[in-house]
């Protein structure tokens, strides 16, 4: 029977795409079906899905429009297909992958296996201390307005199989639903999707990195989708490379942001001429001048990644809307259990450098379980002091109780 279909597609592999997607978890799609009701007949609906990509039939539905803010201001649309489009795209994802990976430069961080965000922003650190300017790159939506002829050539570069070339070219035509209407789309690859951070890397590796490694190889560089740090020796070579940049995306039909996109003189004991902007953010951390203490214990100016104002503005308003304050019936462990997850990860990624830099925030953590004591405790109610006192003993009893604790024991 497989033997008969137009595509040949192993069904193993359609399974092993849902079990990918189902560990991702995600909510439903516009056909209002999530994993639970899925998996009510999940035999069935894979067979069939399988079934569609096998012969060709297979026609993804529109794709559920989910407006979210932007930390910057703004709005950033979000694009959720349904859960079989999930586990379609997946399947193509785990074929092209493997093929695609090799290609792609060694300093594209983004939704890459063994890369992140983390090793992104320590290179860009080295390399902060050995050139003197960095052009901190905003390409204007790039989920968006990715050019689908364009991207297609890549395709058609790489990949043979009929079956792929097909679904990316549906997949990139499905249209947005948004309140019961669908809203054509003649560019971009929706975030949300999940071959979609593998494409635009595909067309940001022609579009930039091998444009930049070919022509610009004296100019290192740092990306991580579309988050961008070129760094260079001087002031003139910063400004000819961002005019090239801004050519260069002009003819992949994309654009920089032009209040966002800046030249950074990268500032410290060494580096003491005087610029307008001396410190850019990159992936949560701001790299500025920062006062530390050398290995001689002598303090001095260095160059630096330390968690950022917004960073640090998102966890205390995430913080805040737990409102553990309230939480006057629960027992100690119960609001260690709550906000720990929340804190273990927003350390682990922002305590990899200047871990000293998160102290001020998780301080303000800190005063909210005093408040949450206060409230609990009629003894301390209106006794602040008390209530730290109190706190501070079971921190000396169990230090690990709480994760941000481990930052004063360090």
């Amino acid at each position: 029977m497989e033997n008969s279909k137009q595509y040949a597609i192993d069904k193993r592999m359609i399974l092993a795409a849902y079990q990918k997607v189902k560990k991702n978890r995600g909510s439903a799609g516009i056909d209002g079906i999530d994993f639970a009701k899925y998996e009510e007949n999940l035999k069935g609906n894979l067979y069939k899905l399988w079934n569609r990509m096998s012969s060709g039939s297979y026609v993804p539905k529109p794709v559920m429009a989910v407006e979210i803010p932007k930390k910057s201001g703004g709005i950033r649309v979000l694009g959720i297909p349904t859960i079989a489009d999930r586990v379609a795209q997946m399947a193509a994802k785990m074929y092209l992958e493997p093929m695609l990976e090799p290609l792609f430069h060694e300093d594209s961080y983004g939704y890459r296996p063994n890369k992140s965000a983390i090793d992104a922003v320590r290179k860009a650190r080295e390399r902060c201390w050995r050139y003197n300017f960095v052009i901190d790159l905003d390409i204007k939506g790039l989920f968006d307005n990715i050019d689908h002829e364009l991207l297609m050539r890549a395709v058609k570069k790489h990949i043979s199989k009929p079956w792929v070339l097909l679904y990316i070219g549906r997949w990139l035509k499905a249209p947005f639903s948004k309140d019961g209407k669908e809203i054509p789309r003649m560019a971009g690859t929706p975030q949300g999707g999940v071959i979609s951070p593998l494409l635009a890397n595909l067309f940001m590796h022609y579009a930039f990195d091998e444009w930049m490694r070919r022509n610009y190889p004296y100019c290192p560089f740092e990306r991580y989708a579309d988050d961008t740090v070129i760094h260079c020796k001087t002031e003139k070579q910063a400004r000819f490379i961002l005019d090239k940049v801004k050519e260069r995306m002009a003819q992949c039909r994309l654009e920089l942001h032009p209040s966002k996109t800046k030249i950074v003189y990268c500032k410290d004991k060494d580096r003491t001429e005087e610029y307008s902007c001396t410190e850019f953010e990159f992936l949560g951390y701001t790299f500025r001048r920062t006062l530390i203490k050398d290995r001689c214990n002598r303090l001095q100016w260095n160059f630096l990644a330390s968690v950022s104002k917004s960073a640090c503005k998102t966890l205390k308003e995430k913080i805040k809307a737990l409102e553990i304050h309230k939480r006057s019936g629960s027992k100690i462990e119960m609001i260690a259990e709550v906000i720990n997850p929340i804190i273990r990860g927003w350390m682990n990624y922002f305590g990899a450098f200047n871990r000293s830099a998160m102290k001020g925030t998780l301080n303000v953590i800190q005063m909210r379980l005093i408040k949450w004591a206060m409230c609990k405790y009629k003894r301390f109610k209106g006794h602040r002091r008390r209530a730290e006192r109190w706190l501070n003993g079971i921190k000396e009893r169990e230090p690990a109780m709480f994760a941000h604790w481990a930052l004063w024991r360090g």
